[in-house]
């Protein structure tokens, strides 16, 4: 018979990125007394990576436990930007409601859209928090019709439209059920929660269940499987069942069983059902399978995640500067690291190719898979990978591609410019609507070919002014071709390092991508040029000296500062023939084929089949 589990909440936090859900925890973690008296704390404890905190988003899903007037509460912080909604899938199927923020300015984003969707698809109940209620442009009662209108399109029941509402200003640390009465602490957050969260129904005397959620590891311990007890209990050095992806059982042995109690896991002797623990010892868990009874144990559905809609090739850096910089440079080294990735990372897939030095790994956009190169980049490793392009698939004998619904504020001089830079790529507008402070937000529907290389055009139009977001929106017809010309590159012609009079010849020619005494080899890009087609160039030329008396062969040599590649904007920029070369100390970017004779007779090549297809 189900028991509720009253003195238990399980509870996620959903948001659209850079709405607060990490300065959120934050608060409810110093108010919930997880530290000590005077402890020194830093802000978005829950990012814990590098990249979390450079780039201010949350990438990977978290678990923090507060107790709160003898309640527990598991908090589970999710993702906010759609790349990262893999993370978000597979969390929501293990908590019991979840606490919605919304920004009191803007009020729902497109990305709130697509986690509001997961949750209310699953039953769970919502408590809205407008957050940044201090702000002076602030607009809480908008933002709460906005919401509503967003729950009723996504055709929320009853129940669900009849959310609570909590305002509040997470970086204060307070809240309010009222916007007349000021806030004093985040206690009307966890009441909302204790009060509309309903608590876990479980039977505790049935075979032991576990969705496993998140895998993690420790040096001394090894492989650690996060997930939730749906049925029964589990105890340390217990006999369990594995059951993976596809049904197969095998058995295994819990080693130790954890739980947690604020930012820290601790060791118990019992995992019992409604509770999210964490346990060691199953060496073959991964996200989505489950850990049952050994006896009477029967597997949990499987977490189905939405299918990846870009492609990249990772494969081995093959340039004249390959294994300079990273320990990590080969063939088995990229595969094991992948196949890693594969077992905490459900929304990506990786396959071999034709060629035993490349994978083909698709995922949910640009930034996904950004992220995964600069992580492998921070440990080691060195790789090339090639540009972003779409999966196309073919339903009832039509060709049909992946699209995305793009949102758009900017003011409104830069509209025109950017309306018809989306034209050329094939986008429809849907929405435009004047807000008070003088921007514009315009809704388009585009194909995710035409964003791929946007954002950068986006940010040089607007005189980097706009914010763009967007959210997968299915697949649809083909769009057929779309303009997205960028021109050709700088390409250069020999080995050696660069000297100003060799770059000050080539920026005429277009805009420079490095500096003076930078290595470069032949085939590498070292800027974009003016017009269509590649140019080649010496960048390493140097001044013949002359009778002259000179100190410095390039003493009165001024040059253009270089726009310096990051790894998203090399990504953006390359072409079909061009690959990034990453590695720990660098990012460059080079031709597939070096030789510039080679590249002659491929173009040559390819001329002559599109005539013969004419």
């Amino acid at each position: 018979m189900p028991v509720r589990l009253e003195a238990l909440r399980n509870v996620a936090i959903i948001a659209h990125v850079d709405h607060g859900k990490t300065t959120l925890v934050d608060g409810l973690l110093r108010q919930g007394n997880v530290y000590r008296e005077n402890q020194e704390v830093e802000d978005r404890v829950m990012d814990r990576l590098d990249l979390e905190r450079e780039r201010g988003i949350t990438i990977l899903a978290k678990n923090t436990a507060v107790t709160y007037q003898g309640t527990k509460i598991n908090i589970v912080d999710t993702p906010g930007h759609a790349d990262f909604g893999g993370e978000v899938e597979r969390v929501l199927g293990m908590v019991d409601g979840v606490l919605l923020l919304i920004d009191a300015v803007d009020g729902p984003m497109p990305q709130t859209k697509f986690v509001l969707t997961k949750a209310l698809e699953l039953g769970h109940k919502a408590v809205v928090v407008v957050n940044k209620i201090d702000r002076q442009d602030a607009r809480a009662d908008w933002a709460v019709d906005q919401t509503f209108d967003l729950f009723a399109a996504l055709n929320a029941t009853d129940e669900q439209l009849d959310f609570p509402i909590v305002y509040a200003s997470a970086i204060s640390g307070i809240a309010t059920l009222d916007l007349a009465v000021p806030g004093v602490d985040m206690r009307p957050v966890f009441d909302a929660i204790i009060e509309h969260i309903p608590p876990p129904e479980v039977e505790p005397d049935a075979p032991f269940q576990m969705l496993v959620t998140s895998i993690d590891y420790d040096p001394h311990r090894g492989r650690i499987a996060v997930g939730r007890v749906f049925a029964g209990k589990v105890r340390a050095q217990q006999p369990v069942a594995h059951f993976n992806r596809d049904g197969v059982r095998a058995n295994t042995r819990v080693v130790s069983v954890f739980t947690h109690d604020g930012l820290r896991r601790v060791e118990v002797q019992e995992g019992t059902a409604g509770d999210i623990i964490a346990v060691t010892g199953v060496a073959t868990a991964t996200v989505g399978e489950t850990l049952a009874d050994a006896q009477n144990g029967t597997p949990l559905p499987v977490t189905h995640v939405e299918e990846p809609t870009l492609r990249m090739t990772f494969g081995v850096n093959t340039s004249p500067f390959a294994g300079r910089e990273g320990p990590f440079c080969t063939s088995p080294h990229l595969k094991t690291r992948l196949l890693r990735e594969l077992e905490t990372n459900v929304a990506l897939r990786a396959e071999p190719t034709d060629s035993p030095d490349a994978w083909a790994v698709a995922g949910r956009g640009e930034l996904h898979l950004a992220i995964l190169v600069e992580t492998m980049r921070r440990e080691g490793y060195e790789l090339q990978v090639s540009q972003p392009e779409v999966i196309f698939k073919e339903f009832e004998g039509q060709l049909c591609e992946p699209y995305e619904r793009l949102s758009i504020d900017v003011q409104e001089e830069y509209l025109g410019s950017i309306v018809e830079l989306l034209g050329r790529r094939k986008a429809e507008m849907q929405n435009m609507a004047y807000q008070a402070n003088g921007d514009v937000h315009v809704e388009f529907v585009v194909p995710t070919r035409g964003l791929i290389g946007f954002r950068t055009d986006l940010l040089t139009e607007s005189k980097g002014t706009a914010v763009m977001n967007t959210e997968f929106a299915g697949y649809r017809p083909h769009a057929g071709h779309l303009n997205t010309a960028r021109g050709g590159s700088l390409v250069a012609t020999e080995a050696g390092s660069t000297t100003p009079f060799g770059l000050s010849n080539a920026e005429p020619r277009g805009r420079l991508f490095v500096g003076p005494t930078v290595e470069v080899y032949e085939g590498m890009v070292v800027g974009q040029h003016v017009r269509d087609g590649d140019l080649d160039v010496n960048v390493c030329k140097k001044k013949h000296l002359t009778n002259m008396r000179s100190s410095n062969a390039d003493e009165g040599i001024r040059l253009t500062p270089f726009v310096q590649m990051s790894l998203d904007r090399s990504l953006e920029y390359i072409g079909p023939d061009e690959l990034v070369e990453v590695t720990p100390k660098s990012i460059r970017i080079r031709k597939r084929l070096l030789d510039k004779n080679q590249r002659r007779r491929a173009e040559k090549q390819a001329d002559t089949a599109a005539t013969n297809a004419d």
